[in-house]
């Protein structure tokens, strides 16, 4: 069984150009992967030329995206992208769900903070 990761970023962005970068091809392309292709609810995640597969589970626009890798073995996990926008500031906050073996949360961890940079070069939220 894995353990869930939480983690929180702030970003200066509007939550509908946020959402555009985190549930298009175009948007993943910029920041999350070399290459992505949409089939159905399939998304095929492309790295150097090696592919992984997830399937999106649900969305809601400019809200969530969930995904769960084709391969991954444990039911309960998924990768979740989630929009929150205070009320009262309207700062915005991309919150990442993900999940990691015994051991590899500060690598998850990481790995996040580095794909996150790239999202916000690529946003311009630098």
């Amino acid at each position: 069984m894995k353990n869930k990761v939480q983690m929180e970023y702030s970003l200066n962005v509007s939550p509908q150009i946020l959402f555009t970068r985190l549930s298009t091809p175009s948007g993943l392309a910029e920041w999350f992967a070399d290459d992505i292709n949409v089939w159905d609810n399939y998304y095929t995640f492309i790295w150097s030329g090696t592919e992984q597969k997830a399937e999106m589970l649900h969305k809601k626009k400019n809200k969530y995206i969930r995904f769960k890798w084709v391969n991954d073995e444990d039911a309960d996990s998924f990768f979740e992208f989630r929009i929150h926008q205070d009320e009262l500031t309207g700062d915005v906050a991309l919150i990442i769900t993900d999940f990691a073996d015994d051991g590899e949360k500060e690598d998850i961890q990481e790995l996040w903070n580095t794909q996150i940079t790239d999202l916000k070069n690529a946003l311009g939220a630098n």
